[in-house]
């Protein structure tokens, strides 16, 4: 018996690994995130629909009872999560518990919602001679944070940003990232990527709150920061470039 923890995407169910896919189909007990996974990722799944249980409703104990009663049945489980498991999945209290009882499992990665708003943007987040970094964070609430990785700390580099959980503090956000970025650096706050309701703006760092307002986004929106997101006047990568030596690409005979 294991326990799969994959990741589903950011919502469009053909945004799922062949091999998450594959698991979850092949599972005879689902459990997944019903406010953040697509009904429709377990739409070929041999789990009968008492088995296809939603843990938005569940606190970590009912979760982790799911699964010891899978493992009494020596029955799979595919535990399905948004995105990718590895960010913001809370995956790690489960897994400690897993190694507690001597349940196996595996994690199964997922395209972010990073990714998936760079492409619906149609930016490349790595431009050369622009931004070579791109920080991914979330923004203070509930969840205790370090000093060193506070908004303010994490600015000073000037890298692009990539801020989840953050919108509804949009003002506050806008704020600590001024002194580093100022007004005229690109934004883009992108709302429930790839799902059929997605939305987006853009804008700069001097008007993004009143746009994102007049929005109403809401907690399942991604903020991205950086001068990527605008700019025309980057370096063209060495990778394609004849007269620069590259160990993928064959000598010209």
């Amino acid at each position: 018996m294991t326990v799969y923890f994959i990741g589903a995407g950011p919502g469009d169910p053909e945004l799922i690994t062949v091999k998450g896919q594959r698991l979850i189909n092949a599972s005879p007990v689902v459990i997944y995130a019903g406010s953040l996974v697509p009904r429709a990722v377990m739409a070929d799944t041999i789990a009968r629909p008492e088995f296809i249980i939603d843990s938005a409703k569940l606190h970590l104990d009912q979760i982790i009872e799911h699964i010891k009663q899978a493992d009494d049945r020596g029955e799979d489980v595919a535990r399905v999560h948004c995105g990718d498991p590895a960010l913001y999945g809370a995956i790690g209290e489960q897994m400690r518990r897993l190694d507690q009882l001597g349940i196996d499992y595996q994690v199964i990665p997922g395209v972010t919602a990073m990714a998936a708003s760079a492409a619906w943007l149609k930016k490349e987040l790595t431009l050369s001679g622009v931004s070579q970094t791109i920080i991914m964070t979330r923004y203070e609430g509930k969840t205790p944070f370090p000093e060193r990785e506070r908004l303010p700390a994490l600015a000073a580099s000037g890298a692009t940003l990539a801020i989840h959980l953050g919108v509804t503090k949009i003002a506050k956000i806008v704020e600590e990232l001024l002194p580093f970025y100022g007004k005229d650096c690109p934004v883009a706050v992108c709302y429930r990527t790839s799902w059929p309701d997605q939305d987006q703006v853009t804008g700069t760092l001097g008007d993004i709150v009143e746009k994102v307002r007049a929005k109403k986004f809401t907690l399942t929106s991604l903020i991205l920061v950086g001068q990527v997101l605008a700019t025309d006047k980057f370096d063209d990568s060495y990778l394609y470039d004849p007269a620069q030596p590259n160990i993928f690409r064959p000598p010209e005979s």
